[in-house]
């Protein structure tokens, strides 16, 4: 029996949910990537990923440096405001994916298992 449900994977992180006594714990989802796991429910998922969208207009004024893809300069904000991460910008594009692609499969389950369902 496995003990989580995968929801998304790249390779930078994961996202799933936990199970418990058989049963799919829908309400948070364990977002894991860069050696830190976040334990989040919908709405910081939303948040986290306008985190993100600000991240990129805050830092756009490096996008002609050379250094741009490698430099650890730059904070992210997160969703938990005593929370900031330190990424690259190859990082912040896999965060981006993995938030993006959790909350599409999401959405998307929701959607075939609740309102599209007949």
């Amino acid at each position: 029996m496995q003990t989580i449900k995968q929801i998304y994977i790249n390779d930078f992180g994961t996202s799933f949910y936990w199970r418990k006594e058989n049963k799919v714990i829908v309400d948070k989802v364990q977002l894991v990537f860069k050696e830190m796991g976040f334990y989040c429910n919908k709405l910081e998922i939303e948040q986290f990923k306008e985190c993100i969208k600000e991240s990129y207009s805050v830092n756009s004024e490096c996008a002609d440096c050379e250094l741009k893809s490698k430099c650890y300069k730059f904070l992210l904000k997160t969703p938990f405001s005593q929370i900031d991460l330190a990424v690259t910008m190859q990082e912040l594009d896999k965060l981006k994916d993995l938030i993006e692609g959790t909350i599409f499969k999401i959405n998307l389950d929701d959607y075939l298992y609740g309102v599209g369902m007949n």
